[in-house]
């Protein structure tokens, strides 16, 4: 470990951020890394632990608890406490194909399973992950590996989020020859244009996709499988495909008046705020545009934070999130002991920077909208709303129970839906022939096959909405099936 005493006489550093009145006026990334000294000292606070929770990678009542990757965290903590960058980003590199990735968008479950986070503030485990792949390009020892023989065998990957990406890393370095379809302008999925550029700037992405084209990847794009090259087709020009196209079916809203002119879905909403803004810097007039306009986000969840945020940036007049929930305790509770996920009241980047604009926390908990309203050209003009209580039945679940005389109508402009993905778009993988269970592409993590015989699916398609860690954890499991797969088939030639 690196100090013995170090988490007793260091505490934890938060990575630097600009003040919320001065990020909202840009969309470049607001937070930087802390110095190599204060890095240091963080990784200093690690304990080391005799049995590190922090990097098991398990779900506690389908809540991750650890690191899903299994990244061996103590020991890169350690190399960063001894100055020993290059070597903490060989160990870190060894179990996570994209720290660049994690280390600004994973919502940092290690943190959560960290031993230390049990009665002090936990190991500012990813702001030392970041930094180490940041630093790791910036002094040139990321660089291009390149395999040095090719097995001959093919695969096609469809899609280009981190499940694919992942995947696509390593059966390249297995020396199998990869190409890799997305049906968009640019590789990432969700990470390119359904993520905000203030949290994860493309650059990052694109940096990423360069390395992986110069190892042997390649990679087509504008390209909808089914549409301009069909199922049959890669199947008979590959040996395996993997279907890795997440979860991108929006739940919609489906209450009086959802039909109306400004109800849109969530991510519709930041994907056309990205795609403008990494395009052209917005002269292209094509971003959905809300400056001076009532916004209220449906969904209490990390994408309608992000549509908080993205609002707040187009200067609205109003904006407010409404969740179903109850506000989050201050604190653990029986139901969320270490090492679980703590589900704890925090106030995220996003309503930092509301509140400091306009005076107020966004979210509104415990309410449930009952209609939207249209004028007589159809444009939404107010939504009404009625609050609730959450109760325990006697049958042991809870229910919500609507309160009377909480009644409350909304001024809005636009009404962005942010409640969750049901699962896969379903033409796809009907073209293949694979089995869907509850709207996700039937696999075991056995092997990762579908129903089809060479046809392969990982993340969220096959595993509903998660986390990008998730995905990749997914991807290189996949690869490791799809390797064994084409191992056989060797054989049996």
């Amino acid at each position: 470990m690196g100090k013995p005493t170090g988490f007793i006489e260091y505490k934890r550093q938060k990575t630097k951020e600009q003040p919320p009145l001065a990020r909202i006026e840009h969309f470049g990334e607001y937070a930087t890394r802390l110095s190599d000294k204060d890095l240091q000292t963080q990784g200093a606070r690690c304990m080391d632990c005799g049995t590190p929770f922090c990097h098991m990678g398990i779900e506690i009542r389908g809540t991750a608890a650890g690191c899903p990757i299994n990244n061996v965290i103590p020991e890169w903590n350690d190399l960063v406490y001894r100055g020993q960058w290059k070597e903490a980003l060989d160990r870190l590199h060894l179990t996570n194909n994209f720290p660049e990735f994690t280390g600004r968008v994973c919502p940092a479950p290690c943190e959560s399973s960290c031993v230390l986070g049990i009665n002090e503030p936990a190991v500012a485990i990813k702001s030392i992950e970041r930094s180490i792949i940041d630093k790791g390009f910036e002094e040139g020892w990321v660089m291009p590996r390149v395999p040095r023989t090719r097995t001959g065998k093919k695969v096609a990957i469809i899609g280009s989020g981190p499940a694919g990406l992942a995947a696509a890393d390593e059966l390249n370095q297995q020396g199998h020859s990869v190409t890799v379809y997305e049906r968009d302008d640019r590789a990432g999925g969700l990470l390119m244009y359904g993520i905000p550029n203030m949290k994860l700037e493309k650059e990052v992405i694109e940096r990423r996709i360069r390395l992986l084209q110069q190892e042997g990847i390649d990679f087509v794009y504008n390209t909808t499988v089914g549409v301009d090259i069909t199922a049959e087709e890669l199947r008979a020009q590959y040996d395996a495909v993997l279907l890795a196209t997440g979860a991108q079916k929006q739940r919609e809203l489906r209450i009086e008046g959802s039909e109306g002119n400004g109800v849109v879905l969530a991510m519709d909403y930041l994907t056309s705020v990205t795609k403008s803004y990494v395009r052209s810097n917005f002269e292209d007039g094509q971003a959905m545009n809300v400056e001076g306009k009532n916004v209220i986000i449906i969904g209490g969840g990390d994408t309608g934070a992000d549509c908080v945020a993205t609002a707040i940036r187009q200067n609205c007049k109003s904006v407010v999130q409404f969740g179903k929930h109850p506000k989050l305790p201050n604190a653990r509770t029986e139901e969320t002991m270490w090492p679980k996920d703590p589900s704890i009241f925090t106030f995220d980047y996003a309503y930092e920077e509301v509140d400091a604009k306009l005076g107020r926390d966004p979210r509104e908990y415990c309410i449930q909208t009952e209609k939207i309203v249209s004028d007589t050209e159809g444009n939404i003009k107010e939504l009404h709303t009625i609050y609730m209580e959450k109760i325990l039945g006697e049958d042991g679940f809870h229910y919500f129970k609507e309160l009377p005389g909480t009644e409350k109508v909304w001024p809005v402009d636009y009404v962005f839906v942010a409640i969750g993905f049901e699962g896969v778009e379903r033409s796809l993988p009907e073209r293949f022939g694979v089995e869907l269970i509850n709207n996700r592409v039937a696999a075991t993590i056995k092997d990762y096959q579908t129903t089809v015989p060479g046809v392969f699916t990982a993340g969220d398609a096959r595993r509903g909405q998660s986390l990008v860690v998730w995905a990749i954890r997914e991807g290189r499991e996949a690869a490791a099936a799809i390797h064994t797969f084409l191992a056989k088939e060797v054989v049996s030639l």
